[in-house]
């Protein structure tokens, strides 16, 4: 696995922001959509493109436009949704789909209870979607799913990392045979006894969209 820390200021400005707790919820969903799309600009340098010929007002031109199948973006359910629109922002042809996973705070492993997603992904660049790499579980069972499917080339954004998480993602996954990467705002010092980040930044689903009673 491929590992990208993303060091600009703008991204370390932005992380800060959403890290305090006074920071409210809308304003967490807006300074996460822009960081998103910070992300998202080292997250795609590897996308899939083909040439194409245009012509300029004065003359044709060479270029490239996106290659198809076009990419795949999937963010897990529910705190992925706020890192949507960020993503989509810069890639808005990419198709969209959804993956439920929930971690059990016990035994913190990941399961799947819903899920749209093509049945035949084969081909398809993805682009997975989870603010926190905590233990790891959620975002190597979302990876495992993709790949099972076809995927072919997996890039997961996260805003926050703990090493605990990435050392079991690469555990998990080296059987595959497939490329995957990882881009994240920061990389935080560990987990606590009840499997969050720390320093971290909270819930990252509480913290976008309240409290679920």
């Amino acid at each position: 696995m491929q590992i990208l820390v993303v060091d600009h200021p703008l991204v370390a400005h932005k992380l800060t922001a959403l890290r305090d707790e006074q920071t409210d919820s809308p304003t967490f969903r807006r300074l996460t959509e822009e960081l998103v799309t910070l992300l998202a600009y080292e997250a795609t340098r590897d996308v899939r493109t083909g040439p194409v010929t245009v012509r300029t007002p004065v003359a044709e031109a060479q270029g490239v436009k996106l290659a198809a199948p076009k990419p795949l973006v999937v963010p897990i359910l529910r705190a992925g949704l706020g890192m949507l629109e960020g993503m989509t922002r810069l890639l808005p042809t990419a198709e969209v789909g959804f993956l439920g996973m929930v971690r059990n705070e016990e035994t913190l492993t990941a399961s799947t209870y819903a899920e749209r997603l093509p049945e035949d992904l084969s081909g398809r660049q993805c682009y997975v979607l989870d603010p926190m790499l905590a233990t790891g579980g959620t975002l190597a069972a979302a990876i495992q799913f993709l790949v099972d499917r076809g995927a072919d080339h997996i890039t997961a954004i996260c805003l926050l990392a703990a090493p605990e998480g990435v050392e079991r993602v690469e555990r998990e996954l080296t059987h595959l045979d497939v490329p995957c990467n990882l881009v994240i705002a920061g990389m935080d010092s560990h987990l606590n006894e009840k499997g969050y980040i720390v320093p971290g930044l909270g819930d990252a689903g509480d913290r976008l969209y309240g409290v679920a009673q």
